[in-house]
């Protein structure tokens, strides 16, 4: 009387749930060529310019210190800032390389 009867629903699409994750399977493609890829490239730019630093070259820190190299270590290096001004910093801290002769004050 107060109980209605249950029904089993019709068997939907068999594409149904395939069709529901396309939108975010295309999000994940998106969001890899627009942000992820790139900073990866990034990444590995900065790694090999790290790699590649040799005494004399004239370098900008991330702090914005500009300075040329002097010595260099496994980790650190030394830049001097002004004559006979030597300071430590990181490798992975050097931001640019610039072009020889930038720095003619040093």
């Amino acid at each position: 009387m107060f109980i209605s009867n249950a029904y089993a629903q019709a068997a939907g699409d068999p594409t149904g749930g395939l069709m529901g994750l396309l939108p975010l399977i295309l999000m994940f493609i998106v969001l890899w060529f627009l942000m992820i890829r790139p900073q990866m490239k990034r990444a590995k730019e900065h790694k090999a310019m790290v790699a590649a630093l040799a005494k004399g070259d004239e370098v900008v820190t991330q702090g914005g210190i500009a300075g040329r190299v002097t010595d260099l270590g496994d980790n650190f290096l030394h830049i001097e800032v002004a004559d006979k001004v030597n300071i430590l910093v990181q490798r992975q801290a050097v931001a640019t390389v610039l072009p020889k002769g930038t720095l003619k004050a040093l």
